[in-house]
């Protein structure tokens, strides 16, 4: 089953905040249900370097509940950073999360949540390589994982190359990774270009 969520290679605190999205039939949350917040974490598993698809096997439904509650807390205080340092005025964008100090406290304790720590691995004959460890389950170390790295996003200059994409009826967000770069995707550059070309040619009513 794949997660319903675009995944457009960004970093994965913004891919966190993609997973509201919207389409012709309005905007859809892909972490609605616990099975489908246990599916985007697999989907995202290997940009990680501490977890493997193995580690995800289901969890008991108490257990991925409360890291559905978890995944769902931080994205939407992700999603309000976000509107902050983009100046979104998307109001289908809009966060859950309306406090801006509120998003910072749940970022915090979402990266404070687990311990961290680096270790070396080193196998016979392969060149040794650096590992991040972590204690507790795998899913709940990826959620603290993600809130470290928006942490170090939203703390450095990194948070202005942050965007909200103005394609036609998006709600999602991207880094400006090139000067040209307009929109989340080509599906929205495209969508924008229609609906321009369509307002300067369309006749004026007779």
């Amino acid at each position: 089953m794949r997660t319903r969520a675009p995944l457009l290679g960004e970093p994965l605190p913004v891919e966190l905040m993609n997973t509201v999205w919207a389409d012709r039939d309005g905007v859809h949350d892909a972490l609605d249900e616990p099975a489908a917040a246990l599916t985007w974490l697999r989907a995202v598993a290997p940009s990680l370097d501490h977890v493997s698809l193995s580690d995800l096997d289901a969890p008991p439904p108490s257990d991925l509940d409360q890291l559905t509650r978890r995944l769902v807390r931080l994205r939407d205080a992700l999603r309000r950073l976000a509107a902050e340092a983009t100046g979104d005025p998307r109001s289908a964008a809009a966060s859950a999360t309306s406090d801006l100090q509120a998003a910072v406290t749940a970022v915090n304790e979402a990266a404070g949540a687990l311990p961290r720590w680096s270790a070396l691995v080193w196998t016979p004959g392969g060149p040794p390589t650096l590992q991040t460890r972590t204690s507790g389950q795998a899913a709940a170390a990826i959620v603290s994982a993600i809130a470290e790295a928006a942490v170090v996003l939203f703390g450095q200059d990194d948070r202005l190359r942050l965007r909200a994409c103005q394609g036609p009826g998006c709600v999602l967000y991207f880094l400006k990774n090139h000067p040209r770069r307009e929109w989340c995707s080509a599906a929205c550059g495209n969508r924008a270009r229609g609906a321009r070309h369509y307002r300067r040619h369309r006749r004026p009513p007779a």
